[in-house]
């Protein structure tokens, strides 16, 4: 009897050690909030069954015309609370698959310190910009009251100042500041200068995501656009959209990314952009999109390891759909790497070896939805590369 009586409290010990593990990794791994469809439960596509449990005061999550935020406990097998998570009803939008490259020109809101130097003087060497606390990455936007939107106006106002202080409003990791400026003049030239460079614009090449054909808005990239040589994200006064036609292939290899080759195909706008933030670029294109072409954009709870596809632009022929495998998934990850995926695609790997620069923005299709968009390639394995959730992407685009 003793026996049958340790055994017993040794295999409950035992069970109860192992519900505690699952919830808590669980309670650790799962989002603490979702988007679910009008109209739907909360379904978790997870190894152990998890169910989301209304809080007492809401029966159901009923249709919306916009996001509603509403609590949920998750529990294991229905009975064991894992955690609380915000759950927002929303509208599920149909959208429509990108691919295409699209050039992308961006005016500076300020212009960028790109880097700094010291001035020949006749005291010595000085650097103004150093002095007064300017790093490399900041943004300046007034000098001397007088805001400031490209390179030869800050140039101008420093080489007129006579050496006389200059008040500079600059952005530095986030926060607004204020400092002064006081320009040397240069033994070389005999001219005032303040030992600064700086960056008001710049153009690149990236994949569009998707567009809502509802209001032609557009997310593309899935990553920001940062400055070559500060590594930081360019703040965008405004900026604009062109075509552009794929001419070459840079095929990638193990420890060398390769890369897409393209030219602006028309000096024309075909868009506006409105944003460049950490989930990628957004604007509006100004022709109007084929509705019949938009498919559901997936949510992340319905996103699975297994087969799904990226469509993406190689050469003149346009995009098309290529094979992947989706071998992990960070549904907790609100950043830009929600995904780990890797191409199986045959045509594809042998063509440019698997992810390369440029692609960034390829749609990702699983199921017929629309679930993310590729960001990165992993440069130690050009087969494989990182995804972002389509949702983050599209509520970073609609929140202008």
């Amino acid at each position: 009897m003793k026996k049958t009586l340790k055994i017993f409290i040794a295999s409950a010990v035992f069970f109860i050690f192992n519900i505690c593990t699952i919830s808590g990794y669980y309670a650790i791994n799962l989002p603490d909030s979702y988007y679910v469809e009008s109209g739907a439960r909360l379904e978790l596509t997870t190894a152990f069954s998890i169910n989301a449990v209304p809080d007492s005061a809401v029966q159901s999550f009923s249709a919306q015309t916009i996001p509603v935020s509403r609590t949920a406990s998750l529990r294991l097998f229905g009975i064991i609370p894992v955690k609380d998570v915000e759950i927002k009803t929303v509208e599920t939008p149909m959208l429509i698959p990108g691919g295409e490259p699209f050039g992308i020109k961006l005016l500076m809101e300020g212009v960028m310190v790109v880097g700094t130097g010291t001035v020949k003087t006749d005291s010595g060497m000085k650097c103004p910009a150093e002095e007064c606390g300017l790093q490399k990455g900041d943004v300046i936007l007034t000098a001397n009251g007088r805001q400031v939107m490209s390179n030869s106006e800050i140039q101008e106002i420093i080489s007129k100042s006579n050496g006389k202080a200059i008040n500079i409003v600059y952005i530095q990791n986030n926060q607004q500041k204020e400092t002064i400026l006081t320009p040397v003049m240069s033994a070389s030239d005999s001219k005032y200068k303040a030992g600064i460079w700086v960056r008001d614009s710049m153009a690149g090449i990236g994949t569009l995501t998707y567009c809502d054909p509802a209001t032609n808005r557009f997310g593309g990239l899935g990553h920001p656009v940062c400055d070559s040589d500060t590594g930081e994200i360019i703040p965008v006064s405004s900026g604009e959209t062109a075509n552009v036609t794929i001419n070459k292939i840079v095929k990638g290899a193990k420890g060398s990314p390769g890369e897409l080759h393209g030219n602006f195909s028309s000096k024309l706008s075909s868009g506006i952009i409105y944003s460049n933030n950490k989930y990628g670029v957004f604007g509006e294109l100004f022709a109007p999109v084929k509705s019949e072409e938009a498919i559901p954009m997936g949510l992340k709870q319905e996103i699975q390891e297994g087969p799904a596809q990226i469509r993406t632009t190689i050469d003149e022929t346009g995009p098309h759909n290529y094979d992947i495998e989706i071998e992990s998934i960070d549904y907790k990850n609100t950043g830009t790497k929600n995904m780990i995926i890797k191409v199986t695609d045959s045509d594809l790997l042998s063509k440019t070896g698997g992810i390369v620069q440029g692609m960034s923005g390829s749609p990702i299709i699983q199921n017929g939805k629309l679930i993310g968009a590729v960001t990165h390639v992993l440069v130690n394995d050009p087969q494989k590369g990182y995804g972002i959730f389509c949702e983050n992407m599209y509520d970073s685009g609609m929140s202008r």
